[in-house]
Parts: structure tokens; sequence; C-alpha cells
């Protein structure tokens, strides 16, 4: 019977101080937060107008990233086609990308001037930046690889037997994906569409440089944290910043099992 190795100190105290280092900011989070007023900091007009559209522009980033990613997932995962292994690589780009360096791109793909903002102004008189749906755009930017990496493996992972037999029996392409695929891979594409959700929920770099901070239109809660911590209101934005914790660990949670058990 083999023993399992005995955790040395050089091993031991590093470990520690690396778990510590990760820990101690979110305890200290927790430990400073104004429990007292957390209620009222959490139902002022500001902060309840912060919680609306984060949740509003998170949920349609959500749907954007599932629409657009999906199919370029499914494409990743079964169609050979030249490039593909350029595409991948661009869908990591925003992952290691500063989020404000995607703002910027955006601004100059989809802004008034921007290489397709241009043409959205002109022929539509469609306008992204500094909207609500602009910032919606943002937070897809940066959420929907979560989304495509997830799917794609899914798909990739998917037995194909199932799918071969569908066809055997007459059905066609549209039908094997809607009847025997999407259910044979939901829990993956379900938990990559929440992961998408609260990276989009807690995006700030990309959102402030593309769709600005306008109180009610583009502010959403890590803006809002952002304004009140400029402003000198520690309390309240400790309260928001809560909800993001909260969150984040919460989807953690959800996803122990299919996510984290992975790694």
């Amino acid at each position: 019977m083999s023993r399992r190795p005995a955790l040395s100190p050089a091993v031991a105290v590093p470990a520690v101080a690396a778990g510590a280092f990760l820990a101690l900011p979110l305890a200290a989070l927790v430990w400073r937060a104004p429990w007292a007023a957390l209620w009222s900091d959490l139902t002022d007009p500001a902060a309840r107008t912060a919680l609306r559209l984060s949740l509003v522009c998170s949920l349609w980033a959500t749907v954007l990233a599932v629409g657009l990613g999906l199919p370029l997932a499914w494409a990743l995962a079964r169609v050979p086609f030249p490039g593909r292994r350029l595409v991948r690589a661009l869908v990591l780009v925003p992952l290691v990308l500063p989020p404000v360096v995607g703002g910027v791109a955006l601004l100059l793909a989809l802004g008034r001037r921007g290489v397709v903002g241009r043409y959205l102004d002109q022929w539509f008189s469609l306008r992204l930046p500094f909207t609500t749906a602009g910032a919606a755009v943002a937070e897809a930017f940066v959420a929907m690889p979560f989304l495509v990496l997830t799917a794609e493996a899914a798909f990739r992972s998917a037995d194909r037997r199932y799918e071969d037999a569908a066809r055997t029996l007459g059905a066609g392409g549209w039908t094997v994906f809607r009847r025997v695929t999407l259910p044979l891979t939901w829990p993956a594409l379900a938990a990559g569409g929440l992961l998408a959700w609260a990276r989009a929920l807690g995006e700030f770099g990309a959102t402030i440089t593309f769709a600005g901070n306008a109180p009610g239109r583009t502010t959403t809660i890590p803006l809002q944290v952002f304004l009140l911590l400029e402003s000198g209101r520690l309390g309240s934005a400790l309260a928001l910043s809560l909800v993001l914790l909260a969150v984040s660990v919460t989807v953690l949670a959800v996803l122990r099992d299919r996510w984290l058990g992975a790694l």
C-alpha cells in the first residue's frame, strides 16, 4: 500500500502563505463590511439603479454570448476549417487582454467613427458607445470566451454514437442537435452560461471605457463601487462589493462538481 507523501515545511509554509494571501483580502472585505447599515446601503436609490442595470446588462450579455458563442463553439469542436487554431486563439484573447484595452478596441470597431460603428450609425442610427446596450456589448466581449471554451469542450467530448444512431433513424441535422446533442451537453452548456453571466456582472474596465459611467444608464455595480470609493463612501462601496462577492461564491458553489472538479 502506497503512503501519501508527507508535507514538508518547505512546501507547507509557502502553501499556507499563498492561501492566506488569497483569503485575507476577502476576509477583510467581510470583516469591514457595514453589516448594520447593509440594507440601507443596498436600498439606496443609486445602488438599486446600479443593481438593476447590472442585472439587465449581464443578462443581455449572456444572451449575446450564448447566441454567438454556441455556433462558434460547435464549429471549433466539430467542423475542420482553415485557420481553426487561429480562431481558437482569438477566443482566448479577451481572457488575457486588459479590459481597458478591450474597451478601446470596441470603440475603434463599434464607435461612431469605428470600422463597423460608422455604418451602424449611418444605416440604422444605432449608436452603441455610452449606452446601456453598449455596456451589454462590452460585457459580452469579455464574457463570451467562458461560454465558448466550455461549450467547445462539451461538444468535443459528447458521445457521437447517439448522434449517429439518430441520423440512421432519419433525423436531420437540426433535429439531432436539438434532441440529442443539446440534452447530452446541457449541464456543461449551462455551466458555461453561468460563468459567462458572472463574468459579465463583474466587468469594469471594458464597460467604463466603451460605455462610460453615466448614472442610470451605464453605471453598473462595479462602476458604482468605483464612484462610491472616489467620493469617500467606503461603507456603501463595501456593501455593493459584498453583492459581487456573494455572486462569485454562489457560482463557484453551484459549479463545484462540474467545473472545479474537472480541474
